[in-house]
């Protein structure tokens, strides 16, 4: 497998099939801290900071990232938290992408 946080995203399109669930617990093993929900169609992960400058440092530096990989996640801010999701719309699922940016987050954050 190569290192997900090395990669850059691809434009999705339509018509595109999204991963399925063994797909994404493959990836899932190179993006520690994010969780896929049930039905296989979203990665999340809750980041925790020390204070409002710390969570919103970062949610500056994943606005960069998402803009450079013109990958956006969704997005939910507190005091001392962040918690991330993505899914690739134009597939209505999971893609490699998803997983791209994930991993930028954790490198983010050297992990």
């Amino acid at each position: 497998m190569s290192d997900l946080k090395q990669q850059s995203c691809k434009a999705c399109e339509g018509g595109v099939k999204p991963l399925d669930k063994n797909e994404a617990l493959a990836l899932l093993e190179q993006t520690a801290g994010w969780a896929l929900n049930d039905n296989a169609t979203e990665i999340s992960r809750t980041f925790s900071f020390k204070n409002y400058y710390e969570t919103m440092a970062f949610v500056n530096a994943l606005a960069w990232i998402a803009h450079r990989e013109d990958h956006h996640p969704d997005i939910e801010v507190g005091y001392k938290r962040c918690h991330v999701r993505y899914s690739t719309h134009a597939v209505k699922g999971l893609s490699t992408n998803d997983f791209i940016c994930a991993a930028k987050l954790n490198a983010l954050i050297g992990e």
